[in-house]
């Protein structure tokens, strides 16, 4: 029988291995900054097109590299970072595999030029497929500029796989942001399609979040600061208030490198529990200190996954800290949650004796006698004065006060009014969360809050698609503050909110002025729509793979819907019930789950039996 295994050719197992660090172009955009990093530069730019599939390119004014090592830099496991398996449990830098650059040339094109700081010429290498084409000397300034174009151009499989270019900026964004609240000290720029997303320069931790994530960022953030021998923790976590539906803003850093630990996102939610929603989640941007020799770095191909060596203790002690912080910056919760500050002892008043009050009383004042009318002119303005004019004749004046009538508000010995009550009452509500209605064959029971949602979705949807929404026009702008992250979101669903009813009469500098919204929404609901918008973009459906007029309309309904806890008077009931039937779909809310449900008579009656 003939032999049937075979070494690979060295292209397919460069393709092999590259599944496994290139996912998609933010893996390309993490491991060329690591490179940047790692090269002890100080000044570093990521230029992208296309969300990354037509050009990724990173400029840095780091070390540079020598004639030998431009070349050796794309072979399989050639790396500066390590020597022998030891160094694994010291590592004090980003990459140290040395897959990275090997990987992405096997399925890119990509052209690296390098020099060094005291050489004349630096090195121009371009690569196709793992097959160098072209190697030169060339006049360029100090440091690396590595450009990949065209990825996964051999791999058509691979790139049918990438979604939309709003979905896979939002990836590169994500990877971007791992990396610069890392390194606050250096200076980084980010720039898609010509357009400059971030400019950060070197600043202290707090200011690069706030820089990040917008100025609303900073008074969201309670510092934490805790230093044992086994761990430093220095950062900060989002205020309760704040708290998201999602995972957006929630931050590792060991040894200043991202990593993604559900065990020890578990110890800040035990920290943070009785101050939550059970559906919101609290962000917070941790930096954690150890010695390397503690930690196990090499456990993923991304390097994102982190083994400590004593785990329980590294929890506890997080918990502990986040808790403390909590605590003391009077997060957590007091006995006295009406306390007026206002009421409080001065301090400079805290160790003097307290004095009763003197009242002094005058035991023979009468205000009717007439000598107690006499006013010094000296100690009192001459209140006569305001009366002057008025018929102050009292003989005159005595009417009979049977005859004025009096305006007040009608008294109702029933909570209905008794136009509403002569009504036939046809719908109830249960604990301010259902609607009960009567049926021939029994009765219905509605969520009302799923109904609600159901009719505003269908409506909001409508006028999107037909393009009939009447908007209002505001008096004043509203000026709303965004994330760059955020304003790109809106940005791809431009379109569908001005179909919706809104009018951007500008859409930059971290700002929306918006000048027109819809008619069926309030000026302070705008912002909430806005949040729960760019949260349903980000987080709910990430891979953006359906109609964003469909998911416009959705937003609307979730935030506009009434919740349950309302009450609602029989008009209101009346008006849920009626819209839901007259719905396409009134069976299935927008989560897919049931929005009412039938109860039989004989399933009553079979309750008596």
């Amino acid at each position: 029988m003939a032999d049937i295994i075979h070494l690979l050719p060295d292209h397919v197992a460069n393709q092999i291995a590259a599944g496994e660090v290139v996912q998609r172009p933010s893996s390309v955009v993490k491991e060329l900054l690591e490179n940047s990093i790692d090269a002890e530069s100080t000044e570093i730019k990521l230029l992208i097109k296309n969300a990354g599939k037509t050009l990724i390119q990173v400029i840095d004014n780091g070390k540079g590299m020598s004639v030998t090592d431009a070349r050796l830099s794309f072979e399989r496991h050639a790396t500066s970072k390590i020597k022998a398996a030891e160094d694994l449990f010291a590592l004090h830098t980003k990459g140290f595999r040395g897959e990275a650059l090997s990987s992405i040339a096997a399925i890119a094109h990509v052209e690296l030029k390098t020099k060094q700081e005291y050489t004349e010429l630096g090195t121009a290498i371009t690569i196709e497929g793992s097959t160098i084409t072209d190697q030169n000397s060339v006049a360029v300034p100090k440091g690396t500029s590595i450009a990949v174009k065209n990825l996964f151009f051999n791999i058509p499989a691979r790139r049918n796989f990438l979604k939309s270019d709003a979905v896979e900026l939002r990836h590169i964004i994500d990877e971007f942001h791992r990396v610069v609240l890392a390194h606050p000290k250096i200076n980084f720029s980010m720039y898609h399609n010509g357009n400059n997303l971030f400019d950060l320069r070197s600043e202290n931790f707090r200011q690069r979040i706030v820089h990040t994530f917008g100025k609303k960022t900073n008074e969201k953030l309670v510092p934490v600061d805790e230093d044992t021998e086994l761990l430093k923790i220095s950062g900060f976590v989002g205020k309760p208030e704040y708290a998201k539906k999602s995972r957006g803003e929630q931050f590792f850093f060991v040894n200043q490198r991202f990593i993604k630990s559900p065990y020890l996102n578990h110890a800040i939610q035990a920290a943070f529990e009785g101050l939550l929603q059970t559906d919101k989640f609290p962000s917070y941007f941790l930096n954690l200190s150890v010695d390397p020799k503690s930690i196990d770095i090499n456990i993923h191909p991304t390097k994102t996954e982190v083994k400590f060596d004593d785990e329980p203790t590294i929890y506890a002690l997080l918990r502990a800290a986040v808790k403390h912080s909590l605590g003391q910056f009077s997060i957590a919760p007091i006995l006295d949650f009406q306390r007026d500050a206002s009421m409080d002892t001065p301090y400079h008043q805290h160790n003097e004796q307290v004095s009763s009050p003197k009242v002094e009383v005058d035991p023979n004042f009468n205000p009717f006698s007439k000598s107690n009318t006499k006013v010094s002119s000296s100690t009192a303005p001459a209140w006569e004065a305001l009366y002057t004019g008025l018929n102050l004749d009292t003989t005159e004046n005595q009417n009979d006060f049977s005859e004025v009538q009096f305006e007040s508000d009608e008294l109702q010995s029933s909570i209905f009014d008794e136009d509403e009550g002569k009504k036939v009452q046809n719908t109830f509500q249960l604990q301010n969360k259902y609607i009960i209605s009567t049926i021939k064959s029994g009765m219905v029971v509605i969520d009302q809050n799923r109904a609600h949602e159901r009719i505003l979705y269908e409506n909001f949807l409508k006028q999107i698609t037909v393009k009939d929404t009447v908007c209002q026009q505001l008096m004043f702008p509203l000026e709303l503050e965004f994330s760059t992250q955020e304003l790109g979101v809106l940005q791809t669903i431009k379109e569908q909110l001005e179909q919706a009813g809104f009018v951007f009469d500008a859409l930059g500098n971290k700002k929306a002025v918006i000048s027109a919204i819809p008619v069926a929404l309030k000026e302070n609901d705008v912002l909430k729509v806005f949040v729960q918008l760019i949260d349903d973009v980000q987080n709910e459906v990430p891979d953006f793979n359906f109609s964003s007029s469909d998911l416009v309309a959705k937003t609307f309904a979730k935030s506009l819907a009434i919740k349950n806890g309302k009450k609602l008077n029989i008009t209101e009931q009346e008006f849920i019930v009626n819209s839901l039937f007259a719905c396409k779909e009134p069976a299935i809310s927008l989560n897919n789950k049931a929005i009412f449900t039938t109860i039989e008579t004989s399933e009553i009656e079979s309750k008596f039996n």
